[in-house]
C-alpha cells in the first residue's frame, strides 16, 4: 500500500525528493571535499588522495510501520577518503551502496534509527564490505521487528566518537522520531561543520512523531537542545529529501510548536 502526500518521516507538507536525482549528488554539501556531477549525472574525478569528501547516495524503497507502507526515497551518506570512509544509513539498494564504497575499508555503518527503510539492507551490505552495524540501543525494538533473531553489532553512546580521514563524527543522542535517533556532527566538515540529522531534523522541520515510539514533544527537545545549539552555518544532512542548515531551520522552532508536527 502506497500512501500520498509527504515523505513518511519528513515534516508534514514537505516534499518528497526529486526522482531524477543523481545517484551521487553533492550540490548541497560543504565546499570542502565534495564531488559534483556534471549536467550529465557523471561524477567527476574524486578529489586529491587523503581529502576527506561527504558522498550522497539517493536510494528508493518502502517504509512500514503500524500496518501501513509507503515509497520513500533515502539519503545514504558516504563520508572518507580514498582508503576508508563510514556509511550512515544504508538503505534499500545494497548493491548501490557497495559500489560507492569502492573497495575502501568501512570503518563503521552508523544507523541513526532503526525504522525500517533504514536498515532493512543493512545486514547485506554489512556482509559484502565487512563492516560492523552500529545503533543505539533504544532502537532494539524496531530493530527486532525487522530482524528479531539477529542482533546488531555494536551500540551506540551519546558522546562517542568514529575517525575517519582525520575527521571526527560524534554522537548526539536526539530521540523523538524513535526512542533511539541519533545524529552525527562533524564540526570539522566544511566551511562550518556538518550534521547528519538522519529522520530528526528536515528542512522545513521535525521528523514525523505519529507513529509507534516517537514523540513530539521529546523531538522537539532535542533539536532545540541538541541541534539548534550548532553554529548557524552548519550543513544539516537529512536522512530524506535536500539539505538545509540550523540557521534556515532555527527561527522558526516556534511555528513547529505552534502546528504540533
Amino acid at each position: 500500500m502506497s500512501a500520498p502526500g509527504p515523505t513518511p518521516g519528513s515534516p508534514s507538507g514537505a516534499s518528497a525528493p526529486d526522482p531524477a536525482a543523481p545517484a551521487v549528488d553533492g550540490d548541497a554539501l560543504p565546499d570542502t571535499g565534495r564531488e559534483h556531477p556534471d549536467d550529465s549525472g557523471a561524477v567527476p574525478a574524486r578529489p586529491a588522495a587523503g581529502q576527506v569528501r561527504v558522498e550522497r547516495l539517493v536510494t528508493a524503497g518502502t517504509f512500514s510501520l503500524d500496518g501501513g507502507t509507503w515509497d520513500v526515497e533515502n539519503n545514504v551518506w558516504l563520508v572518507g577518503d580514498d582508503d576508508a570512509c563510514v556509511v550512515i544509513d544504508p538503505a534499500h539498494d545494497p548493491q548501490k551502496v557497495v559500489e560507492a564504497v569502492a573497495g575502501r575499508q568501512v570503518v563503521a555503518i552508523l544507523l541513526t534509527h532503526a525504522h525500517d527503510d533504514h536498515i532493512r539492507s543493512v545486514k547485506e551490505v554489512a556482509g559484502q564490505v565487512g563492516a560492523q552495524i552500529h545503533l543505539h540501543p533504544d532502537d532494539t525494538v524496531l530493530w527486532e521487528q525487522v530482524y528479531p533473531h539477529t542482533p546488531f553489532d555494536a551500540e551506540l553512546a551519546d558522546g562517542q566518537e568514529f575517525a575517519v580521514g582525520g575527521v571526527r563524527l560524534t554522537v548526539l543522542h536526539t530521540p523523538g522520531h524513535s526512542p533511539g535517533s541519533v545524529c552525527f556532527s562533524a564540526p570539522e566538515l566544511g566551511e562550518h561543520g556538518v550534521v547528519f540529522s538522519g529522520d530528526t531534523l528536515f528542512q522545513g522541520g521535525p521528523g514525523a512523531t505519529g507513529r509507534s515510539y516517537s514523540d513530539f514533544g521529546t523531538i522537539i527537545g532535542s533539536i532545540r537542545e541538541r541541534l539548534l545549539t550548532l553554529p548557524e552555518g552548519t550543513e544539516v544532512l537529512t536522512g530524506h529529501g535536500d539539505p538545509t542548515t540550523i540557521g534556515a531551520e532555527a527561527p522558526h522552532l516556534q511555528e513547529w510548536i505552534d502546528r504540533g508536527h
